[in-house]
């Protein structure tokens, strides 16, 4: 059992810091973001006219990995799995969020129907499915929850791999992190600090629980929207940076990659307005280059779309 207890500082005067990882290191590091259907992308990542069902694909170029937000909401239907499938790369992996009336509609309780229906409907991701993320409600707490918890675990299969994301502190105890690695699953880190607190390096208890980590940086999600449910910014480019929070956890990341086999980290927007940024300004700071498209690329990716709609509308003559 590891337990790390991050302490908090302020950054007045931060100076970056670059690591230097081996290639195995860097190997075991996989960055992406939480989703890619993002209108605000267009342009800003995307090609501007880019169509919606190309966007996964060219995603997949730049990033090793995604979390689909999407199985939050519903279960994905038999064609959105293959199409997951076959318009990635063959090491491109997957993670998963476990349906919503799983951990928030059932709590965890009386589910195993819901449950099976789910691992039924991912079961052909399985290849490229790398974790599946139960993430809970902040009103889950050990009081009421603690036995539904163990029920729950007690269901889950042996061949795919789970992370739990806590979000009440009522679970930061030594039995809830023995009952984890008892069950092989992942408690996941998660980084949920408010933007007044983006000069800070984030105070965290972070148990690890398996051989592999699974980070989120998911920032503030008020940045979006004032108290009256308004539009407040684009996520299209870096709003703010958390020069602090990032290098605090570059060097969590660092701390552990002896010691596990794969370290999967999943920006949201909301961590500095941006993800595709934040994670490349991540992968700087462990060492490694995360490339994303430049501009001339998605002129040229526009271009290349073109083209193949021009080829699609011929009509060559059968071979004989």
């Amino acid at each position: 059992m590891t337990i790390v207890r991050s302490t908090s500082f302020r950054a007045t005067r931060f100076r970056l810091s670059f690591r230097f990882l081996n290639l195995t290191d860097q190997q075991k590091i996989r960055i992406g973001a939480c989703a890619w259907s993002f209108n605000e992308w267009r342009g800003a990542f995307y090609p501007p006219d880019l169509p919606e069902s190309q966007w996964l694909p060219f995603y997949a170029r730049y990033f090793p990995t995604v979390e689909v937000d999407s199985t939050f909401y519903s279960a994905p239907t038999e064609n959105t799995v293959r199409r997951w499938i076959e318009t990635t790369p063959a090491a491109f992996r997957f993670a998963c969020k476990l349906p919503r009336e799983i951990t928030h509609a059932c709590r965890l309780r009386n589910c195993s129907a819901e449950l099976n229906s789910f691992l039924h409907a991912i079961e052909p991701l399985a290849p490229k499915l790398q974790v599946i993320l139960v993430q809970l409600p902040p009103s889950f707490a050990p009081k009421d929850g603690r036995t539904a918890l163990r029920n729950f675990l007690l269901q889950l299969p042996r061949d795919f791999r789970f992370a739990i994301e806590f979000r009440h502190a009522g679970w930061h105890r030594p039995q809830i992190i023995r009952l984890l690695e008892k069950h092989r699953i992942c408690w996941a880190w998660a980084d949920t600090s408010a933007l007044n607190e983006r000069n800070l390096a984030p105070f965290e208890f972070l148990p690890r629980t398996t051989d592999f980590l699974y980070l989120r940086l998911l920032g503030d999600y008020t940045t979006k929207y004032d108290r009256d449910g308004l539009f407040v910014h684009r996520y299209d480019k870096l709003l703010w940076k958390r020069e602090a929070a990032l290098e605090s956890w570059s060097l969590k990341i660092e701390r552990h990659l002896a010691e596990v086999r794969n370290v999967w980290t999943f920006v949201s927007n909301h961590f500095e307005g941006f993800a595709p940024e934040t994670a490349q300004r991540l992968a700087q700071r462990l060492g490694f280059q995360l490339l994303l498209p430049s501009e001339s690329e998605k002129e040229l990716s526009e271009q290349n779309r073109l083209q193949l709609d021009l080829f699609a509308g011929e009509n060559p003559e059968p071979p004989a």
